[in-house]
């Protein structure tokens, strides 16, 4: 049986000061992160420059990841075949409509910029948000549990385990309840709660700046995030990416729509590696690693040798 490779790219969660390395050790992958930072020199900060309130402040932290992500594909796509599926987590849908061709990095980038920016809009109307990662509850459960605390279930990641988002002021008694049901809950370092009600006031204002760019389609499906369909159209980029800001990402349904597309093969693409981790876990005939497992690009290319042929 022939070789089907996934492309995973990761949402924010696992962004360190050194996700640029390996990628700028590649001249395609540094002439990529060169021409980037050239155009976004107002709006982004050196990467060689990336404190902690760098990476994980949401303005930020969205451009930095895709770039980031793109610039990984961009050093190792000449090494890989062609993706059979391509499949994104939050801000990762985004640069997974980049990795699969249907956007110029740069614009990519600027997109990355433009939701940060409408989100933190909606922050600002509803100041002080969560998101908090439970586990060892259903999610249907743990949502009915949190919404009289204001929260919402903004990210199913399989079945007894999700991420919660809403008020930060009703974290400690949404957890408090958690708790006693048997839960384990986990503050996410993310200021925002995305895929919830509370990012509303951001859906048609991206989607139309998704009608604006130069958004095509793609040359390999995308994996909706909200819906676990494959995505094959423009129309299609336009609705699910803006939707995706204020509706519940089902990424448990998306693992197993991997499998059910016979995915051999499966390569997150950084930074952090829990994407990998997940889907290893849920299917585990899925070959599946993260460039963050690897110390060098040559390590990256001789297991997708060794996986793809």
């Amino acid at each position: 049986m022939n070789a089907r490779l996934l492309i995973l790219c990761p949402g924010q969660g696992g962004q360190h000061a050194g996700m640029f390395g390996l990628a700028a050790g590649d001249a395609d992958g540094a002439a990529l992160l060169g021409g980037l930072r050239a155009r976004t020199a107002r709006a982004n900060p050196p990467y060689g420059d990336l404190a902690a309130e760098v990476l994980f402040a949401n303005r930020t932290a969205q451009p930095l990841i895709v770039t980031a992500t793109l610039a990984m594909w961009e050093a190792l796509r000449k090494h890989a075949p062609p993706p059979a599926l391509v499949a994104g987590y939050s801000i990762g849908e985004l640069a997974a409509w980049g990795v699969a061709g249907a956007l110029a990095p740069e614009e990519c980038v600027a997109l990355a910029h433009a939701r940060a920016s409408l989100m933190d809009r909606c922050l600002a109307q509803h100041p002080g948000q969560s998101l908090l990662a439970v586990s060892g509850l259903a999610p249907q459960r743990a949502a009915a549990l949190a919404a009289p605390h204001g929260f919402h279930l903004a990210i199913v990641t399989g079945e007894d385990s999700c991420i919660i988002g809403g008020p930060a002021s009703g974290g400690d008694s949404a957890a408090t309840q958690l708790a006693a049901a048997g839960a384990r809950i986990t503050p996410l370092p993310v200021e925002i709660a995305s895929h919830t009600p509370l990012m509303a006031g951001a859906v048609e204002p991206f989607a139309q700046a998704l009608r604006a760019s130069g958004l095509r389609a793609p040359d390999t499906p995308v994996l909706s995030g909200i819906s676990a369909a494959r995505l094959d159209s423009r129309e299609q980029a336009v609705e699910h990416l803006s939707r995706q800001l204020s509706e519940t990402i089902v990424w448990d349904e998306c693992m197993d729509a991997c499998a059910e597309a016979s995915i051999t093969v499966a390569l997150e693409l950084g930074p952090g590696a829990a994407l990998s981790r997940m889907l290893q876990a849920r299917h585990p005939a899925i070959a599946c690693r993260s460039v963050a497992d690897f110390r060098s690009l040559d390590g990256i290319r001789a297991w997708l040798r060794r996986h793809c042929g």
